[in-house]
């Protein structure tokens, strides 16, 4: 199989940080409460980690490799990754200013989301060339927007719906969310990708 096709198929579907892996779920259950709000979320993501990807592969190949310093690479990567995800809140604060109050903390959180982190150290760990990189990047990041978003308009189906009081909220939340990560489990058996 080709090795493009099973890094696009396996970070959206099989591979999904969020539904299979389960990191960065802070954001997912924090900013899927409208739908708009967590495609503004999935596509900030998506651009973090794409670039994160490319910045991190280059940052590794050719100062960290060349100086030895491999044991430095969480730390320059979380550099890397802060220093990304400030650019993103600039233009988001300047071009969107509700979808940034919107997004609130959680903006700022992608700098600790644990799955932008995740993806730079699997493109190390896998020995992705830099075109690899970016196309795992991009595409977990596409992943993490997938399921962002369809959480996102379950919550919106549902909110409105009759639910016992016991499961309003925060508990149908993880009901649904753990049906949708069941549902994206199946994938993996499609596609017969690890």
């Amino acid at each position: 199989m080709n090795i493009y096709f099973t890094i696009i198929v396996g970070s959206v579907f099989v591979n999904n940080f969020v539904l299979s892996q389960f990191l960065g779920i802070c954001p997912f259950l924090g900013v899927s409460k409208k739908t708009n709000t967590a495609l503004g979320m999935g596509f900030a993501v998506i651009f973090v980690m794409s670039l994160a990807s490319v910045f991190t592969y280059v940052v590794n190949e050719f100062v960290l490799i060349k100086l030895h310093l491999e044991y430095m690479q969480t730390i320059a990567f979380i550099l890397i990754i802060a220093a990304l995800v400030q650019s993103v809140e600039i233009v988001i604060k300047k071009f969107s200013p509700s979808l940034y109050s919107a997004l609130g903390v959680y903006l700022p959180l992608i700098t600790t989301n644990c799955a932008v982190l995740g993806v730079a150290i699997l493109n190390i760990q896998k020995a992705y060339n830099l075109l690899q990189s970016f196309l795992n990047g991009l595409f977990a990041g596409v992943g993490f927007t997938l399921a962002i978003v369809l959480l996102a308009g379950i919550r919106e189906r549902i909110h409105p719906k009759n639910v016992p009081e016991s499961f309003r909220g925060f508990p149908i939340t993880l009901i649904a969310a753990a049906l949708l990560s069941m549902g994206f489990s199946a994938f993996s058996g499609m596609f017969g990708i690890s």
